[in-house]
């Protein structure tokens, strides 16, 4: 059951093309802001900020502010499985 859970959080999470784009993205780089992220995917910064809000909630992403910004990252707890997935479209 747990399997099951795992890998519905990864369907959830890839199963829009922009959160792809951002798991992508953030794949190939540290860590990026909202506006950066927007600025690369070319969305806005409300539909990026709605993305990274999801993703966060499904604990794909890693969050730390700094200097009144906020950075967003892959967690590094995701398990294997997920990163093996992510590595697929890359």
């Amino acid at each position: 059951m747990k399997d099951m859970q795992r890998w519905t959080i990864v369907f959830k999470a890839l199963s829009n093309l922009n959160r792809l784009k951002i798991v992508i993205l953030l794949s190939t780089r540290r860590k990026m802001n909202v506006g950066d992220i927007a600025e690369a995917l070319r969305i806005s910064v409300t539909a990026t900020s709605n993305h990274l809000i999801m993703l966060q909630k499904l604990g794909v992403l890693g969050v730390e502010g700094r200097d009144g910004h906020v950075f967003y990252s892959l967690n590094s707890r995701m398990p294997q499985d997920f990163t093996k997935t992510v590595r697929l479209f890359i």
